[in-house]
């Protein structure tokens, strides 16, 4: 069971890229998933999109997810995954992709509202999250319908039904 402090491993890529993966767990939870299966989850969407990236995963609860969805979104509320991309400064190399911001109480909420398996559900939010990282959005029909094939053919890579279905 992994432990309420920050937590790092390093995930694979199926292409063998590393990804440096730091979990943050900061919700007072119990039975989160553990920092393997974010690893797998986001290699999983990292695979031949980049070769290589660091990453931070932070679970946290509705009130740390609704301040920050507030700050950033102009939403005054809980959300389930929120992203932040990382931009280097000029002249600054780094392969630090971003942060992910997962409410678990929300992701709770959903799988059970929705009939599918919870960890299902972390899986497609992990995997959704990094997509945002990578530059894909879903603002207009079109983007979301790519980024929801996109979400589903890799979702499917990895034992889950479609998300959307």
């Amino acid at each position: 069971m992994p432990t309420k402090d920050m937590n790092a491993a390093v995930a694979n890529t199926a292409d063998g890229a590393g990804t440096a993966l730091e979990v943050q767990y900061v919700s007072e939870a119990d039975g989160l998933p553990g920092e393997a299966d974010f690893g797998r989850w986001a290699g999983a969407a990292l695979t031949g999109r980049a070769v290589s990236a660091g990453l931070v995963i932070r679970l946290v609860d509705e009130a740390e997810s609704r301040e920050l969805n507030r700050r950033y979104r102009g939403k005054d509320r809980p959300t389930n995954v929120l992203s932040f991309p990382f931009e280097a400064p000029p002249g600054v190399p780094s392969e630090h992709l971003g942060d992910l911001v997962i409410c678990v109480p929300v992701v709770r909420r959903e799988a059970r509202e929705q009939g599918k398996p919870e960890a299902a559900h972390w899986a497609h939010l992990t995997v959704h999250g990094v997509l945002h990282l990578l530059g894909c959005d879903h603002q207009d029909e079109v983007e979301a319908r790519e980024m929801e094939a996109l979400e589903t053919r890799i979702l499917a890579g990895l034992g889950y039904g479609d998300p959307y279905a």
